[in-house]
C-alpha cells in the first residue's frame, strides 16, 4: 500500500566513502549528511568518523509487484539495490562484501553492531549447510524424493521404429505398447482415428494389490523385464526388439535416413528442401522389409502347494474384444488380423504351440510352468511375410539381442563404479541415448533425438559429448554432421521450435569434439560451416551495438532460448554463443593460424560486453535475503531486467511449465560460469550460487525441468563437493525411473525416455571421475567418499579426455592401511599435471604417500610433471 514517506539508514563499515543513491518510483528527499542532488541522483561523501547515510524517501510505494519503490546505490567498485519494502530493523539487508547495512533510520547500531547480531543467530546458507552435512548418498535422496515410474522404449539404435511400454501405470491393461515413429505414434490404415497400440492382460486382473517389480537385462541392457505376483502364480515378462529375417547384428541393422528420423521428432523445423526431400524418402525409409519386431515372453509359475491356473490373452488392439470392432484371432494360424485389411499385428504361441484361442486358462501344478510367446511386427505385416513370424526363435533372438548390446557396450570406454545403481545407470544411460540417435548405417549423419523430439543444438549436446567422453567418436562426429546439414547458407543453425541459440551450442560441440579427436583433416573440411557460423553471430552482434542498449544488451544477441517467447538479451542464449565462438577460434587456431586469432579476438570482445551487460544488470538487481542473514542480488535472466524477473520489479507473466522458476533459475545467468564468462569463483559466480542454493532450489536441485540448471560444474570446479553431491543423488533419485532407469523431462511427466536429461547425468558421472582444467586433469574431483571404503574399486578404462585415452584403477585397501590408484594416459597430448583426489570414508588425513604430493586441505595427489603412467599409496 502507498505509504507517503519512508526514512532510512545506509550503515558502511569503513568510509571514507563517495557514491550516488537513486530512487525508481518514488522521489528522493533530505539527506543526512546532505549531499548533491542531479536529475534525482543524490551525488554524497561520508567522512571516516561519518559512516551513515540517513535518506528521506517521499511517494514511496510498499506494495508487493511491479511499481515497488527501489533503491539503488553505487560505491567505490560496489553496487547495490534493494526494495524500499524490504527495509526492516529486525531483519535489516546486510552486504558482507560490500561492506554495507540497511536499515530503519531509527536505528542507531553501527555496522559492526548489526553484523554481530545477524552472527549471533547462527544462521546459514543452503550451501554452508551442506558443507557442514554428510555427503548425499543414493538411499538418503531417495528417501526424500519422489519415486517417477515411466514408461520404457525399446528399439535397435539407428531405426526410428521404436515401441514403449508402459506398465503398473495404473491402466485398464497390466500392459500397454505403443509402436511409435521415433516422437509419433504409428498410423496405420486400419486405425483411421487411433494410432496403432496393443495391450497385454497379466494375471487374473486389476485387484486391491499391485505386486510388479521391473528390470533391465543384466542390469542395463534394453531387453525388459518384469515379474508380477498374482497369489501363488508369478508372472514374469521379458520383451525386446530384433529382427524379423535377419539375425541382430550391428551390420544388420539398416537405420533410418537423418532427415526422415528429424522429421518424425516434435518441434522440428523444414526448410522447403528438407520437407521435399523427406517426402521424397519417407515411403521408403518406413517401408523396409526387415522391419523391427517386438519380442515377448509371458511365464506364468507356480509356486503354492497346490494347483493355481494361469490366465493367458495374446497382445491385442484396444478396440478388440468387443465382435465387428476391427480385429481378431485366426484360429489356425495363430495370427492376429485386422478384418478390414487382413493384415497380421501379432503371432502367438502358448507352450510351443499356436494359440489358437483369444483367452485361455491353464491349470498349473505346484512348481510348474506355461509359457506364451508373442511377436509384433513394428507395422502389420501381409500374410506371406506374417509366415516369418512363426519361424522366430524367441531363446536365439533373445541370445542375439543380448551379444548385440553388451557388443556396444565393450566398445564404448567404461566407467565402474562401486556403487551398483549407479554403475548400471551409466551402461543404461549410454544406450538409451544409441537407441534414440538415428541415422543410416554405417556412415550417414545421425540425428541426436532427445525424448519425444527432434534434435535441439543446446539439448543435443550433452549426449553428443558424452559419445566422445566415452570414445565414440565416430557416432559423435555423425550426430554434429546433422547440425551441419541442416545450417543455413548465412551461418544460422535452428532446428527446433523457433528457438534462437542452437548456432553457439552447436560451435561449443564441435569445439569439444575437436578437443577430444584433434581431427584436423575434419576440421579442414567442416572449416566453412565453423567460419560461417562465427560471422553469423558476428554480424548479429554488430546489429545490436547501439546507444540506447548500453548497459541492456549493447553488442549481445536476442530471442528465444526455449518454450517461452522471451525476445530479450538473454544471458543464456549470449553465453553460449561466446562459447560456441571461443571453441571455434580454438579449432580454427590448429588448421587457420590468422582466422584462429581473429576470432579469439572477437570471441574476448563479446565476453567484455556479456560481463558489461551483467555487471550492469545485478547493480540494478534487488538484493534478497539469505540463510545466514547475509543478502545478495539475485540475478536476472536479461539484460534488460531489474533483477531475478519473479521479484516482480518489472510486471510479467512468469509462472510456466510448472514452477515460477523457469527464467530465473532454468534459464538464467547461472549459465555463465559454464560458459565460461565468469569465473567459478569470482565474486559475481558466487553472488549467483549462493542465490541458486537459497532460492531457487531444493535439495540444490531446480523445480520442474531441473536438468535446465546448470550449476553442477561450477560446484565441482569450486570444490564444493556436498553441494555437487546433493544436486546430483537428489536429481537421479527424482527425474529417472529407479527400477527400468528410463528419464522423464518434467515432474509432472511429460516426455518420456528424455535423453537429454539423461545425458547430464551422464556428464555429471563423467564430471565427478575426470574433469579437465587447463593444462591440469583432475581425477575423481566430486566422487562421494563412501566410494573409497575398504574393498571398493573404481575404474576408468579407454574413456577420452583432451588429453587423448585415459585408464584409472582405484582400489580401497584400508584395513591394511592404504589406497592405490594407477593412472595411464598413453596418447602424446598429456597434461602437465594429474591431481588425484582420494577422500577418506571417514575424512581421515594420509600419513604418508608414495607417487606424488599431497595436498591434505583438498586430500589430493598432485602428480607434476606427468608422462605416460603413474602409481600412487596413500597410507591413512
Amino acid at each position: 500500500m502507498p505509504v507517503a514517506v519512508n526514512r532510512i539508514a545506509l550503515v558502511y563499515e569503513q568510509p571514507p566513502i563517495k557514491g550516488q543513491v537513486e530512487v525508481v518510483h518514488g522521489r528522493l528527499g533530505q539527506a543526512r549528511p546532505a549531499g548533491r542532488l542531479r536529475g534525482g541522483r543524490l551525488e554524497f561523501s561520508l567522512r571516516a568518523d561519518q559512516p551513515r547515510l540517513e535518506l528521506l524517501i517521499r511517494q514511496a510505494s510498499l506494495a508487493p509487484g511491479p511499481g515497488g519503490t527501489r533503491v539503488q546505490a553505487r560505491f567505490g567498485q560496489y553496487a547495490a539495490a534493494f526494495f524500499l519494502r524490504d527495509v526492516s530493523s529486525a531483519y535489516p539487508i546486510y552486504v558482507p562484501s560490500a561492506g554495507l547495512a540497511v536499515t530503519e533510520a531509527d536505528d542507531a547500531r553501527t555496522y559492526e553492531q548489526i553484523a554481530e547480531a545477524i552472527r549471533r543467530r547462527g544462521g546459514r546458507t543452503a550451501l554452508q549447510r551442506l558443507a557442514a552435512e554428510p555427503e548425499t548418498s543414493y538411499e538418503t535422496a531417495a528417501a526424500r524424493t519422489r519415486s517417477m515410474t515411466a514408461p520404457i522404449w525399446l528399439g535397435l539404435s539407428r531405426d526410428i521404429g521404436i515401441f514403449q511400454l508402459t506398465q503398473a501405470g495404473g491402466q485398464y491393461w497390466e500392459l500397454e505398447i505403443r509402436p511409435q515413429l521415433h516422437g509419433y505414434g504409428q498410423q496405420l490404415e486400419e486405425l483411421p482415428k487411433a494410432d496403432a497400440g496393443y495391450r497385454l492382460a497379466i494375471g487374473r486382473g486389476i485387484s486391491c494389490v499391485r505386486r510388479t517389480r521391473r528390470w533391465l537385462d543384466q542390469g542395463c541392457l534394453p531387453i525388459y523385464h518384469s515379474a508380477v505376483d498374482d497369489g501363488d502364480v508369478r508372472y514374469e515378462l521379458t520383451a525386446f526388439v530384433t529382427l524379423p529375417r535377419s539375425p541382430l547384428t550391428m551390420r544388420n541393422v539398416r537405420g533410418t535416413d537423418f532427415l526422415v528420423a528429424d522429421g518424425h521428432g516434435h518441434g522440428h523445423m523444414f526448410r522447403p528442401e528438407h520437407q521435399q526431400r523427406f517426402d521424397d524418402l519417407r515411403d521408403g525409409e518406413l517401408n523396409t522389409p526387415d522391419q523391427p519386431v517386438l519380442a515377448l515372453r509371458l511365464a506364468a509359475s507356480n509356486s503354492g502347494d497346490v494347483p493355481r491356473y494361469a490366465f493367458f490373452k495374446p497382445p491385442i488392439p484396444p478396440d478388440w474384444p468387443p465382435p465387428g470392432v476391427g480385429s481378431d484371432l485366426d484360429g489356425r494360424s495363430s495370427q492376429g488380423r485386422y478384418r478390414s485389411s487382413g493384415r497380421v499385428f501379432a503371432f502367438t504361441r502358448l507352450a510351443g504351440r499356436p494359440m489358437r484361442e483369444p483367452e485361455l486358462s491353464v491349470l498349473l501344478a505346484p512348481g510348474r510352468q506355461a509359457v506364451m510367446e508373442s511377436f509384433l511386427p513394428h507395422q502389420p505385416l501381409g500374410r506371406r511375410d506374417a509366415g516369418r513370424l512363426a519361424k522366430l526363435d524367441f531363446d536365439r533372438c533373445l541370445d542375439q539381442g543380448r551379444a548385440f548390446w553388451r557388443a556396444k557396450l565393450d566398445s564404448a570406454g567404461r566407467m565402474e563404479l562401486p556403487e551398483p545403481v549407479l554403475d548400471a545407470m551409466v551402461q543404461a544411460g549410454l544406450l538409451h541415448l544409441d537407441l534414440v540417435a538415428y541415422g543410416k548405417e554405417p556412415d550417414e549423419p545421425v540425428t541426436p533425438t532427445i525424448g519425444l523430439y527432434t534434435a535441439i543444438g543446446s539439448e543435443s549436446s550433452p549426449i553428443i559429448q558424452f559419445f566422445d567422453s566415452v570414445g565414440w567418436h565416430n557416432l559423435a562426429r555423425r550426430s554434429i554432421e546433422f547440425f551441419l546439414r541442416k545450417q543455413r547458407d548465412d551461418g544460422f543453425i535452428q532446428n527446433f521450435g523457433q528457438y534462437m541459440l542452437e548456432t553457439g551450442p552447436a560451435l561449443w560441440t564441435i569445439g569439444e569434439h575437436y578437443r577430444y579427436t584433434r581431427d584436423r583433416r575434419w576440421a579442414r573440411r567442416i572449416k566453412g560451416h565453423v567460419v560461417r557460423a562465427c560471422r553469423f553471430m558476428l554480424n548479429w552482434r554488430r546489429r545490436n551495438m547501439r546507444a540506447e542498449l548500453r548497459g541492456r544488451g549493447y553488442g549481445l544477441q536476442e530471442g528465444k532460448v526455449a518454450d517461452p517467447p522471451d525476445p530479450f538479451h538473454s544471458f543464456m542464449l549470449n553465453g553460449y554463443a561466446h562459447l560456441g565462438m571461443s571453441r571455434a577460434a580454438e579449432m580454427l587456431a590448429d588448421i587457420d593460424p590468422p582466422a584462429g586469432r581473429y576470432w579469439a579476438r572477437q570471441a574476448k570482445a563479446f565476453k567484455a560486453d556479456i560481463r558489461t551487460a551483467f555487471a550492469e544488470a545485478m547493480a540494478r538487481s534487488p538484493l534478497v535475503p539469505l540463510g545466514d542473514g547475509t543478502w545478495a542480488p539475485a540475478p536476472p535472466p536479461w539484460a534488460e531486467a531489474d533483477g531475478a524477473v519473479t521479484l516482480y520489479a518489472q510486471s510479467g507473466r512468469w509462472y510456466t511449465h510448472g514452477t515460477f522458476l523457469a527464467r530465473d533459475a532454468a534459464l538464467g545467468a547461472v549459465y555463465l560460469i559454464l560458459q565460461e564468462v565468469l569465473e567459478p569463483n569470482e565474486p559475481p559466480a558466487d553472488q549467483i550460487m549462493q542465490v541458486v542454493g537459497d532460492l531457487w532450489t531444493v535439495h540444490n536441485v531446480g523445480h520442474s525441468q531441473p536438468y535446465y540448471l546448470r550449476h553442477d560444474i561450477a560446484h565441482l570446479r569450486r570444490g564444493e563437493v556436498g553441494a555437487f553431491l546433493s544436486a546430483y543423488y537428489h536429481g537421479l533419485t527424482s527425474l529417472a525411473d529407479r527400477q527400468t532407469y528410463s528419464w522423464w523431462e518434467h515432474y509432472f511427466r511429460a516426455s518420456p525416455h528424455k535423453t537429454h536429461e539423461e545425458a547430464w547425468f551422464l556428464m555429471q558421472t563423467r564430471w565427478m571421475l575426470y574433469l579437465e582444467d587447463g593444462p591440469a586433469l583432475r581425477l575423481l574431483p566430486g566422487i562421494p567418499r563412501a566410494w573409497l571404503q575398504d574393498g571398493r574399486r573404481i575404474r576408468l578404462d579407454r574413456v577420452a579426455s583432451y588429453f587423448g585415452p585415459l585408464s584409472l584403477s582405484v582400489q580401497s585397501r584400508l584395513r591394511e592401511g592404504y589406497v592405490e590408484a594407477e593412472v595411464e594416459i598413453p596418447g602424446r597430448r598429456r597434461p602437465r599435471c594429474v591431481l588425484l583426489r582420494l577422500p577418506h570414508p571417514d575424512g581421515a588425513k594420509a600419513t604418508r604417500v608414495e607417487g606424488g604430493v599431497y595436498d591434505e586441505a583438498v586430500e589430493t595427489v598432485r602428480l607434476e610433471p606427468f608422462g605416460r603412467g603413474a602409481k600412487v599409496r596413500v597410507f591413512f
